[in-house]
């Protein structure tokens, strides 16, 4: 004996009559394709379910790289406000002293790092007063010592911008707080010709805070309006 319900007669004609009724009613057709599903069982490949699963992964992956992209511009964007206001605080000195003492104040904390530090290299050593007057900010290194201490001792050309993460800051550098050095950026100094280089060294407690996979452009700025500021003082 058949176990399938019977349909009233009635019930069946009027619905032959009006099937557009039945079509829609969103309700009652989700209920017709979930009883489909059931009778179907599990041993039934049902391709308009595969197709749906499909498409709605997909979905699922273009949301999240809309959200990926829109989450990408704002950090960009806090970004590129942050070096603005660092590079505005950095020119408003009119003194060079005072411009130098605020890259370890005021611009290291518009730049959430926790030391900025100005490396000059010298034929002379590090003895000037003035120099003894700024040792928080700046130290003075033998030619060669900027080559060495971001290429690691290899014969490799330097960028501009070099990203990375360290075990602990380098003392010649950092001074005393090197110990809480975990990251950091280092910019590569152009102050003109027949002047040695120099080079602006940032860095952080988080570790995270800068690493060889991020983007350089706008440090790659900050470096550029630095190197005329200097090239301004220096001459």
């Amino acid at each position: 004996m058949s176990t399938k319900p019977e349909m009233n007669d009635a019930l069946r004609k009027k619905i032959i009559a009006q099937p557009d009724v039945i079509l829609e009613d969103q309700d009652l057709m989700r209920a017709l394709i979930a009883a489909n599903e059931q009778s179907m069982g599990g041993n039934i490949v049902d391709l308009r379910g595969i197709a749906m699963k499909r498409l709605e992964a997909r979905l699922d992956r273009l949301e999240d790289t809309h959200r990926s992209v829109i989450a990408a511009a704002y950090e960009n964007l806090a970004g590129t406000n942050q070096i603005h206001r660092a590079i505005l605080r950095m020119l408003d000195p009119t003194e060079f002293e005072s411009f130098l003492r605020d890259l370890d104040g005021d611009v290291a904390s518009i730049l959430r790092v926790e030391s900025v530090k100005l490396v000059l290299e010298s034929v002379q050593n590090d003895n000037d007063p003035a120099v003894n007057r700024l040792g928080n900010v700046l130290s003075v290194a033998e030619p060669g010592f900027i080559h060495e201490y971001l290429s690691g001792g290899r014969n490799t050309p330097l960028r501009q911008v070099t990203l990375r993460q360290v075990h602990e800051g380098d003392i010649q550098i950092y001074g005393r707080d090197a110990g809480f050095v975990r990251s950091e950026a280092c910019l590569l100094l152009d102050f003109g010709k027949d002047r040695l280089p120099g080079m602006l060294a940032l860095g952080a407690e988080d570790p995270h805070q800068f690493t060889p996979q991020q983007g350089t452009d706008l440090l790659a700025f900050f470096a550029g309006v630095f190197e005329r500021a200097m090239r301004g003082w220096l001459s």
